[in-house]
């Protein structure tokens, strides 16, 4: 299995003896060794992933990198934040994720609708299975827990992770920025509720959740 370790807060050290990880398309930045690359597409294996990406308009590039040495990874500086997989699934905003071991299943994940007058879908991308992947955020991510008592309502723009068993639904409507008159349109807010830990980034990414 490769072994993740961050080289600092923004590049991604792999360490491989054979075996592969999956990346996004350009972010590889340096190796040493002998490594093979390969590109895939689609959000996640098979049709099904392909299909769901051209519905919602993603273009979600993941590169294959196989092979014996390091290989180092970044993207925009973004900051760099390790998650372990036992078993578990960790859903993920495609921008955010960076890489994944090679072992890890990714697909993507239909999370509701935005917007009672649009109907637009929302999709998410999932990883699953035993090993770590990589995601970033814009500035150190903060997890934030979500307890039977204590839910959660988070900034799309700010949305970056979340894993557990947590249910994930959309209030439309008055949003942060909206409050603020920065923010348009037909907005919504992000709401957990259940058992579980979001990730959220200090600094919001450029998003049509909250100016559509």
């Amino acid at each position: 299995m490769a072994m993740f370790r961050l080289q600092s807060s923004k590049v991604l050290a792999v360490d491989m003896t054979g075996d592969a990880v999956k990346a996004k398309n350009g972010s590889m930045v340096a190796y040493d060794g002998q490594m093979t690359f390969k590109k895939l597409t689609g959000g996640g294996e098979g049709l099904r992933g392909m299909v769901t990406r051209r519905l919602t308009g993603e273009q979600m590039t993941l590169m294959e990198v196989k092979g014996h040495g390091t290989c180092f990874f970044a993207d925009r500086a973004s900051e760099i934040n390790l998650v372990s997989l036992n078993g578990e699934k960790l859903y993920v905003e495609s921008s955010n994720l960076l890489a994944t071991d090679g072992g890890l299943r990714t697909g993507t994940t239909f999370t509701g609708l935005r917007g009672a007058s649009q109907g637009n879908g929302l999709f998410t991308t999932t990883v699953e299975g035993h090993g770590q992947a990589a995601i970033m955020s814009d500035g150190p991510a903060v997890l934030l827990r979500v307890g039977p008592q204590y839910p959660l309502t988070v900034d799309p723009g700010a949305y970056v992770a979340h894993q557990g068993n947590l249910r994930q639904s959309f209030q439309s409507g008055v949003t942060f920025r909206t409050l603020l008159g920065e923010g348009g349109g037909e907005a919504f807010q992000i709401r957990f509720e259940g058992d579980g830990v979001v990730y959220v980034q200090p600094s919001e990414r450029n998003t049509i959740a909250g100016d559509v």
